[in-house]
């Protein structure tokens, strides 16, 4: 069993920054992919950013240039760095996580989401 758990989200004031961070455990051999998406109230969730193993990132147009992915393959940990935040970044954001576990079977898991309020 694997779970994934998101932290540090918060309320903030535009321009700020936040670090979320999210924390894979349980039978893990490997995590391919790793990526955050967001999802606003009234709204579809949408892509934030991903990032595969080797390390290659992709991001939404609406956060290139101030949003950066990481990952710590060792620790099994992924991180969002979010700078210059603005209202419209408001959303829950929850991190997802494409796993091969010790039994080899590779499978999609999500976390619980986190809140991330940008105040004008």
């Amino acid at each position: 069993q694997v779970q994934l758990v998101e932290s540090g989200g918060d309320l903030v004031q535009a321009g700020e920054s936040l670090r979320l961070s999210c924390a894979a455990s349980g039978s893990i051999r490997s995590i391919v992919l790793m990526g955050w998406y967001r999802q606003a109230p009234g709204k579809q969730r949408e892509l934030v950013a991903t990032i595969i193993s080797g390390g290659v990132t992709n991001y939404a147009d609406s956060v290139k240039g101030r949003f950066t992915i990481s990952r710590d393959n060792a620790e099994n940990t992924g991180n969002l760095q979010m700078n210059s935040l603005k209202p419209e970044d408001t959303a829950v954001y929850s991190c997802n996580a494409l796993i091969l576990d010790t039994g080899n079977t590779v499978t999609m898991y999500w976390g619980q989401g986190t809140q991330v309020t940008v105040s004008s």
